[in-house]
């Protein structure tokens, strides 16, 4: 049995495919058969059908761009599928967020588009669908966020977007987001707090890559850059993890670790990293590298 969002689902389809009559142009014709979309997608989100709303979205779209002047429209169309397509059809999500994105890139909307690219990216994170998309996604986002002046939103795009390189074993990659998030942090006192948190999670990346010259090096860096930094706890992880790796003792690894998480609690990025070091600690003792 049809339901309303078929019924107006249809009656777009013709209205579209219509050939107008002789007083109406062609772009009412679509403006009209862009409503009739739009008013079917709404019926089926009423009626909880999510990839039907999301297609009807994406019809609304393309008759939108068939106007030639309702790219704005367009836009919001390929937001509002994107949106329930999220619900059941993730890859489809990704895909009108695109749309959406090169359209507002083409009318100069960098900050909307950084919007848009950071839910494409949160999209490819959900259930690690695609971690190194997602991290391309943040990282792109964390530009123009940037660009736009808006450089809280954009260090959190990096961020996120060093811990997916973590993740991914792609450590080079972290270290370099993750000290560019610490020297933007740096600049500002609302986020000079933060500061030690990256750049500890930089020194822990060179560690699970076995670049000790490079921990050193860093340490050495930060330090320069914040004279605080040595007094903080989180210096004292890092070096104690990197003595540890240098005498190759695991349990002096472990104890620095479980002092450090004993006051202020380890997240599931450091401790995968750590789990990192520990393992390949081991196996140098186990004479196994």
């Amino acid at each position: 049995m049809a339901t309303e969002g078929d019924k107006l689902f249809n009656q777009a389809v013709k209205k579209g495919q219509s050939s107008g009559g002789w007083f109406s142009s062609s772009s009412s014709k679509h403006e009209a058969a862009a409503d009739l979309f739009q008013q079917s997608a709404n019926a089926y989100k009423a009626e909880a059908n999510f990839s039907a709303a999301g297609l009807a979205f994406s019809r609304e779209a393309d008759e939108r761009i068939k106007q030639g002047d309702a790219q704005h429209e367009a836009v919001q169309a390929w937001v509002n599928a994107g949106r329930c397509y999220k619900k059941t059809e993730p890859s489809k999500a990704v895909e009108v967020l695109g749309r959406a994105v090169a359209g507002l890139i083409k009318q100069g909307q960098f900050r909307q588009a950084a919007d848009r690219e950071k839910e494409i990216a949160q999209i490819w994170a959900q259930d690690n669908l695609d971690i190194a998309k997602a991290r391309d996604s943040y990282v792109r986002a964390g530009e123009w966020y940037k660009q736009e002046e808006a450089n809280a939103t954009a260090n959190q795009c990096y961020q996120q977007a060093a811990e997916h390189s973590a993740d991914l074993g792609d450590f080079g990659r972290a270290i370099e987001l993750y000290e560019q998030v610490g020297d933007w942090s740096l600049a500002s006192p609302l986020t000079k707090y933060s500061v030690k948190e990256y750049w500890l999670r930089a020194c822990l990346c060179a560690m699970a890559m076995g670049d000790l010259v490079t921990c050193h090096r860093l340490l050495t860096t930060f330090s320069q850059k914040d004279v605080t930094f040595p007094s903080t706890r989180e210096y004292k992880l890092a070096a104690a993890v990197m003595d540890a790796c240098e005498q190759g003792d695991v349990d002096a690894f472990t104890q620095s670790v479980f002092e450090y998480d004993q006051l202020t609690k380890l997240d599931n990025s450091k401790t995968g990293i750590l789990l990192r070091i520990k393992k390949g600690l081991e196996m140098e003792q186990d004479g196994l590298t």
